[in-house]
């Protein structure tokens, strides 16, 4: 596995090596958002690396890489980290770093904490900021509840944020980044597969606009009238002989 970070927020990193853009895996880029504290590089870094740790520094927005297969196809897969957000006056306080990152990403992961009843308000905030910035309804998202281990100090309950999500038309994922890798792989490898199956479903389409059609003859009706007299005049002749 290739891991790649990078502490600019948006450098895209190559997905392939030196070799020919035909050989390269198709690329999926993914934004993790959410508020402050809930788990998203601790999300991140546990599907990328399947291990988990504790403590991270306050993030910095980064970019992070690696190859995955799909559907027994081998994609590059650009995890874009984000700062918490915020919400200010009943709105969110998103900057324009943030926004350019949902902006740049194919699919994105909202993130909340069952233990920090203020980040599953911000859900439908920021679901709507997405459609926002995403007009075309296309990109696919996932709702992501963290921390599912410390039941004893939850404030969420998961009926609450299934409801959500089915409301606003997510797929719902309970996660414990600590203890348990399956899921936290799940929400990712589902993105990855709809994102992969809008690029392959669109990609028919560029293909046969950017083939050079067959050519047809505009003189082909009158090719067909001259080919029946020629063939008309060969029978007189002959029967005339």
């Amino acid at each position: 596995m290739r891991l790649t970070q990078s502490m600019c927020t948006i450098a895209e990193c190559a997905p392939g090596g030196d070799g020919p853009a035909t050989a390269r895996p198709r690329l999926v880029k993914i934004a993790v958002v959410g508020g402050s504290g809930v788990g998203k590089t601790a999300l991140v870094v546990r599907f990328l690396t399947r291990r988990f740790i504790g403590d991270y520094e306050r993030n910095a927005g980064n970019l992070y890489s690696r190859h995955i297969q799909v559907d027994g196809e081998m994609l590059a897969i650009q995890v874009q980290d984000t700062p918490g957000v915020q919400i200010h006056e009943h709105s969110l306080d998103c900057n324009e770093q943030l926004n350019r990152c949902i902006r740049w990403a194919d699919a994105l992961v909202i993130v909340f904490s069952i233990t920090d009843y203020k980040s599953f308000e911000l859900l439908s905030h920021l679901y709507h900021h997405v459609r926002q910035l995403h007009p075309g309804n296309m990109v696919p998202v996932v709702i992501v509840a963290n921390k599912a281990d410390l039941l004893h100090v939850k404030e969420v309950e998961p009926q609450q944020g299934l409801q959500l999500a089915n409301m606003l038309g997510c797929t719902f994922y309970e996660v414990s980044v600590s203890e348990n890798y399956n899921n936290v792989f799940n929400a990712f490898h589902l993105l990855c597969k709809e994102v992969n199956k809008q690029q392959i479903t669109s990609t028919p389409e560029r293909r046969r606009t950017s083939l050079i059609p067959r050519p047809k003859s505009p003189n082909m009706q009158d090719l067909k009238r001259r080919f029946k007299q020629a063939l008309s005049a060969k029978v007189r002749t002959v029967t005339s002989v």
